[in-house]
């Protein structure tokens, strides 16, 4: 069912840098609010810390962020079939009010359920606008340079918005976690704002069939977007790749304390990866820009996979900043591709669901990560990286086309 179009010619597709410079406002709009919206994303980051410092045990502050992640979840499918509904403006516009009123309301929060019900509401409506944004920039382009340029800036707005949000929330915690919640929600706000007086809406393609054909079409949702075996296995690969990548944050710092480093050597390490994405991952965007799409996907996850794999070999600082630097070489060849492939592949009216399907495989994999990392590691280290090299390598696998039985057969419909 996926709508790919024969590719151009290398010759007929435009340089990067020539689609960057000509991206319309309307990407530059919505990286602007993803900007200011990830400078302001404090709770995640925070919560735990917050009700630890409130008295709570370890394991209830941890329960806390495993109902905001359910919630990232059923926020990513809501969204999904919101954008489609409503559009992708007003989709952005709920999302940012209702997380920021929700945000506000944190520190006033009394009993123990009553703040998980709040936070895991959050959860939900946080992640609304995910959606949206990618079908923001879905509407605003038509060629693959151009998608590649568009997801290569939103991406590097959110890692540039990522890195200030830490420091600036760092302080504010240290003075007042009111201070950083009414910030929280004065950024999500301010993005809504932003999004409702800015952005407008493209106009959507027009369907040739009936009113009965059409609403059949859009009653059918998501059970015709799973209907895909193409996009159900770039699902699964997003799933592993993330479920891959997540143990950046779960074995390597278990590891980094195994050898004998410390917590600033893992922060070292983390930094290293965050500097690299920051400077580096646009001109990486941009030098992979005219291979095929899933070719560089299959590369960067084994990049991924066999960088972090090598971790459990390494003992010293100058040994784990080289795995890191070919994990992190992975991240960011995939990273603006996979968004940019997946565009490739929607149907115009169902621009919301892909992406609502894909922002859900994402999350069950960084939620789900932790969890079994955790428990793999728990059974023996050697265990865990086993199992990150295996799925390495099926993530690069499940990221290439399938073999056709017959000419023909894989297609693109027209």
């Amino acid at each position: 069912m996926s709508t790919t179009t024969p590719e151009r010619s290398v010759a007929d597709e435009p340089r990067f840098r020539d689609a960057l410079r000509t991206l319309p406002g309307r990407v530059w709009i919505i990286s602007l609010g993803i900007l200011v919206n990830r400078v302001g994303n404090f709770l995640p980051v925070f919560i735990v810390l917050y009700l630890t410092g409130r008295g709570y045990s370890a394991g209830a502050a941890g329960f806390v962020l495993g109902m905001s992640g359910l919630g990232n979840v059923l926020g990513n499918t809501v969204g999904g079939y919101l954008t489609d509904r409503i559009g992708r403006r007003w989709t952005i516009v709920l999302s940012a009010v209702t997380t920021s009123g929700l945000t506000a309301i944190v520190p006033s929060l009394g009993p123990f359920p009553i703040t998980v019900a709040v936070v895991g509401l959050i959860g939900v409506t946080s992640q609304i606008y995910r959606p949206a944004a990618a079908a923001v920039l879905l509407d605003s382009v038509t060629t693959n340079q151009q998608r590649l340029a568009a997801f290569g800036v939103f991406r590097a707005a959110m890692n540039i918005g990522a890195a200030l949000g830490g420091v600036i929330g760092g302080v504010l915690a240290s003075t007042s976690y009111v201070e950083l919640f009414l910030s929280n929600a004065a950024a999500c706000l301010l993005f809504g704002v932003v999004v409702a007086v800015l952005l407008r809406d493209a106009p959507q393609p027009r369907s040739d069939q009936n009113d009965a054909d059409t609403h059949a079409s859009q009653a059918v949702g998501y059970r015709q977007a799973l209907a895909d075996r193409t996009l159900v296995r770039f699902l699964l690969m997003t799933v592993v790749a993330e479920f891959v990548y997540i143990q950046s944050t779960v074995g390597l710092p278990l590891h980094v304390s195994d050898v004998g480093l410390s917590a600033r050597d893992f922060g070292l390490l983390i930094g290293l990866n965050g500097l690299l994405v920051l400077v580096l991952e646009l001109p990486t965007t941009a030098a992979v820009a005219r291979y095929r799409p899933e070719h560089v996907l299959a590369v960067g996850n084994l990049l991924v996979g066999v960088g972090l794999a090598l971790t459990g070999f390494m003992t010293h600082m100058v040994l784990l900043s080289a795995t890191v630097l070919m994990w992190t070489l992975g991240e960011m060849m995939s990273s603006s591709v996979a968004y940019a492939y997946l565009g490739s592949l929607t149907p115009p009216r169902m621009v919301g669901r892909y992406q609502g399907l894909h922002g859900t495989a994402y999350t069950i994999g960084t939620g789900t990560g932790p969890l079994i990392g955790g428990a793999v590691y728990a059974i023996g280290p050697w265990a865990l990286w086993t199992l990150v090299g295996a799925a390495g390598l099926l993530s690069a696998q499940l990221c290439l086309p399938r073999r056709r039985s017959t000419p023909g057969a894989d297609e693109p419909d027209s």
